[in-house]
Protein backbone atom coordinates (compact mmCIF):
# COMPACT_ATOMS: atom_id res chain seq x y z
CA UNK A 1 0.00 0.00 0.00
CA UNK A 2 1.70 3.38 -0.79
CA UNK A 3 0.49 6.49 1.28
CA UNK A 4 -1.94 7.58 -1.19
CA UNK A 5 -4.13 4.32 -1.52
CA UNK A 6 -6.56 4.22 1.08
CA UNK A 7 -6.42 0.70 4.12
CA UNK A 8 -9.10 -2.25 2.71
CA UNK A 9 -12.37 -1.24 4.93
CA UNK A 10 -12.19 -5.06 5.05
CA UNK A 11 -9.56 -8.15 5.99
CA UNK A 12 -9.81 -11.36 7.91
CA UNK A 13 -7.01 -13.23 10.02
CA UNK A 14 -5.38 -16.24 8.76
CA UNK A 15 -7.86 -18.69 11.55
CA UNK A 16 -10.71 -16.85 9.22
CA UNK A 17 -8.60 -17.68 6.24
CA UNK A 18 -8.24 -21.31 7.14
CA UNK A 19 -12.24 -21.62 7.34
CA UNK A 20 -13.17 -19.33 4.79
CA UNK A 21 -10.87 -21.77 2.02
CA UNK A 22 -12.34 -25.00 4.65
CA UNK A 23 -16.07 -23.83 4.08
CA UNK A 24 -15.81 -23.08 0.64
CA UNK A 25 -14.54 -26.49 -0.31
CA UNK A 26 -17.71 -27.90 1.33
CA UNK A 27 -20.24 -24.70 -0.09
CA UNK A 28 -18.70 -23.81 -3.36
CA UNK A 29 -17.77 -19.75 -3.08
CA UNK A 30 -19.04 -17.67 -0.20
CA UNK A 31 -19.83 -14.32 0.79
CA UNK A 32 -20.08 -12.47 3.54
CA UNK A 33 -22.65 -9.82 5.20
CA UNK A 34 -22.49 -7.78 8.13
CA UNK A 35 -25.30 -6.48 9.77
CA UNK A 36 -25.96 -4.39 12.76
CA UNK A 37 -27.66 -6.70 14.79
CA UNK A 38 -30.86 -8.91 15.05
CA UNK A 39 -30.62 -13.15 15.38
CA UNK A 40 -26.93 -13.25 16.03
CA UNK A 41 -26.17 -10.07 17.17
CA UNK A 42 -23.40 -8.20 15.23
CA UNK A 43 -21.46 -11.27 13.87
CA UNK A 44 -20.53 -11.43 10.39
CA UNK A 45 -22.89 -13.96 8.40
CA UNK A 46 -21.26 -16.02 6.26
CA UNK A 47 -23.46 -18.10 3.31
CA UNK A 48 -23.35 -19.73 -0.21
CA UNK A 49 -22.87 -16.85 -2.41
CA UNK A 50 -26.14 -16.64 -4.29
CA UNK A 51 -27.89 -17.53 -1.11
CA UNK A 52 -28.31 -14.18 0.41
CA UNK A 53 -29.80 -12.01 -1.81
CA UNK A 54 -28.01 -8.12 -1.49
CA UNK A 55 -30.38 -5.57 -1.61
CA UNK A 56 -30.29 -1.99 -2.52
CA UNK A 57 -29.04 -0.93 1.02
CA UNK A 58 -25.91 -2.81 1.26
CA UNK A 59 -23.05 -1.85 0.32
CA UNK A 60 -19.96 -4.02 -1.21
CA UNK A 61 -16.84 -3.09 1.55
CA UNK A 62 -14.40 -5.54 -0.05
CA UNK A 63 -13.24 -8.74 -0.90
CA UNK A 64 -11.43 -11.42 1.45
CA UNK A 65 -9.82 -13.22 -1.46
CA UNK A 66 -13.27 -14.30 -3.61
CA UNK A 67 -15.40 -13.87 -1.15
CA UNK A 68 -17.34 -10.56 -1.12
CA UNK A 69 -18.11 -8.72 2.49
CA UNK A 70 -21.37 -6.53 2.87
CA UNK A 71 -23.21 -4.23 5.36
CA UNK A 72 -25.89 -2.50 5.51
CA UNK A 73 -25.72 0.67 4.29
CA UNK A 74 -26.63 1.97 7.83
CA UNK A 75 -23.81 0.04 9.79
CA UNK A 76 -21.42 1.05 7.36
CA UNK A 77 -22.30 5.06 7.72
CA UNK A 78 -21.61 4.30 11.61
CA UNK A 79 -18.56 2.49 10.87
CA UNK A 80 -17.01 4.77 8.32
CA UNK A 81 -13.74 5.28 10.30
CA UNK A 82 -13.32 1.21 11.08
CA UNK A 83 -11.42 -1.68 9.15
CA UNK A 84 -13.64 -4.59 9.55
CA UNK A 85 -11.13 -7.64 10.40
CA UNK A 86 -12.99 -10.86 10.35
CA UNK A 87 -11.84 -13.44 13.00
CA UNK A 88 -12.40 -16.75 14.23
CA UNK A 89 -13.15 -18.06 17.66
CA UNK A 90 -14.33 -21.25 19.45
CA UNK A 91 -18.13 -21.64 19.31
CA UNK A 92 -21.47 -22.25 17.99
CA UNK A 93 -21.69 -20.14 14.81
CA UNK A 94 -24.82 -18.39 13.63
CA UNK A 95 -27.72 -20.41 13.13
CA UNK A 96 -27.90 -18.95 9.77
CA UNK A 97 -24.44 -19.11 9.10
CA UNK A 98 -21.92 -21.85 7.43
CA UNK A 99 -19.49 -21.56 10.24
CA UNK A 100 -22.49 -23.50 12.51
CA UNK A 101 -21.81 -26.79 13.24
CA UNK A 102 -18.03 -26.38 12.96
CA UNK A 103 -16.95 -25.62 16.51
CA UNK A 104 -15.66 -22.47 15.03
CA UNK A 105 -17.59 -19.15 14.75
CA UNK A 106 -16.28 -15.78 12.51
CA UNK A 107 -16.46 -12.62 14.53
CA UNK A 108 -15.25 -9.22 13.81
CA UNK A 109 -12.96 -7.03 15.49
CA UNK A 110 -12.57 -3.47 14.46
CA UNK A 111 -9.77 -0.74 13.98
CA UNK A 112 -9.87 2.68 13.51
CA UNK A 113 -8.34 3.79 10.16
CA UNK A 114 -8.10 7.86 9.25
CA UNK A 115 -10.16 9.16 6.46
CA UNK A 116 -8.11 8.96 3.16
CA UNK A 117 -9.59 12.05 3.05
CA UNK A 118 -7.93 14.00 5.50
CA UNK A 119 -4.38 15.07 5.11
CA UNK A 120 -1.37 12.42 6.84
CA UNK A 121 0.90 13.46 9.34
CA UNK A 122 4.38 14.85 7.76
CA UNK A 123 2.20 15.83 4.46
Amino acid sequence: MTDTEAPPRVTATQPARALIAELTARHGPVMFHQSGGCCDGSAPMCFPRGEYVVGDADVLLGWIGDAPVYIHASQHRLWAHTRLIIDVVEGGGGMFSLDSGTGRRFLVRSQVIADPAEPRSGD
